[in-house]
């Protein structure tokens, strides 16, 4: 039994605080305040779900992979297939690709999840390699290396068009995202998630007391599928376009480094970590248009160096450190 008391603290512990508005307000905001740049808006929304997902397996169930991709690549080509082929409407499309990415994942996950380590990260990096390369070898269906070509996404509810602008595409790509993080918020805040950390923890000690650590990290890694799924049909959806790079394993390893800069198993550092990499690569790219990559790779030395734990770990020490001195 559970003393009120313990319950009590728990259920405070995890109610909405005001600050979690500020990311959903900063994303209104930005939209009014950078017209011009609302396109890139949509796809860093996007990948804040990608990187979310990627938070979701590797920060909170401890599971280390590289091969978010292939979850994000299959959701993307199953969406732009049906696209290509006659159906367009962009929320079964999505669902759709939500659906295939985690069938994947659960397929893929109950060989690799046996494993640990090493051996369960190089596995993750060949499932998303025999994607790659069954993708490319039906070029006849998937276009191989000159992409997916002839996308028709059709309005939303039949009115809200994807145009050029990217007004269509920033709204729908941040409602998804908020519905996406609504699901996440509840997951890893209820018994199911603590049972998570838990795993990620001590995985003797969660076997000893007589959790099925199995089954629930295959439960995860599934749910992070789809998610990572519905980023990569969010991105073909409003780009009209498909290519291998979706599948590329760059693509895992970008998305870890985003979340390395915002922080691990925090919930929110993919709202951070996300904006920070895609703007610095638009800077930079724009000011160094060779050598941009040493720009990033020397920030993240000097965040791995300076700040540990990533934007908010630094965030928490300076707000221990403001407390301590009171």
């Amino acid at each position: 039994m559970h003393s009120p008391d313990a319950v009590g603290s728990f259920a405070r512990r995890h109610r909405y605080h005001p600050l979690e508005a500020v990311p959903w307000l900063i994303a209104v905001a930005a939209y009014f305040a950078f017209p011009t740049y609302v396109p890139l808006g949509a796809q860093i929304l996007a990948t804040i779900l990608f990187a979310l997902s990627a938070d979701l397996v590797l920060g909170y169930a401890g599971i280390v992979t590289l091969g978010q991709t292939a979850f994000f690549g299959t959701g993307a080509y199953t969406a732009g297939l049906l696209a290509t082929h006659g159906w367009g409407e962009p929320i079964t499309g999505l669902l759709a690709g939500a659906a295939a990415a985690a069938l994947v994942g659960l397929l893929s996950g109950l060989v690799i999840l046996r494993t640990t380590g090493l051996t369960l990260l190089m596995l993750t990096l060949v499932v998303a390699s025999m994607l790659y390369e069954a993708v490319n070898k039906a070029s006849w269906l998937t276009g191989g290396d000159d992409g997916l070509q002839g996308m028709e996404v059709w309005p939303i509810f039949g009115r809200f068009r994807f145009d050029l602008f990217g007004e269509t595409a920033y709204f729908y790509c941040l409602i998804v995202l908020f519905l996406c993080w609504f699901a996440v918020r509840r997951i890893v805040h209820s018994p199911f998630g603590r049972s998570l950390v838990g795993i990620r923890e001590n995985v003797r000690r969660m076997h000893a007391i007589g959790t099925p650590v199995g089954a629930r990290r295959l439960v995860v890694y599934t749910i992070a599928a789809a998610l990572a799924g519905v980023s990569g049909a969010m991105i073909a959806q409003t780009t009209q376009f498909v290519a291998l790079s979706f599948l590329g394993l760059d693509r895992s390893g970008t998305v870890l480094i985003m979340l390395i800069i915002g922080g691990v198993g925090r919930l929110y550092g993919a709202f951070i970590g996300v904006p920070l990499y895609m703007i610095a690569q638009d800077r930079f790219s724009s000011i160094d248009p060779v050598y941009w990559y040493f720009w990033i790779g020397l920030s993240m030395v000097l965040l791995v160096v300076f700040a540990r734990g990533g934007v908010l770990g630094l965030a928490e020490r300076l707000q221990l450190r403001v407390r301590s001195r009171r």
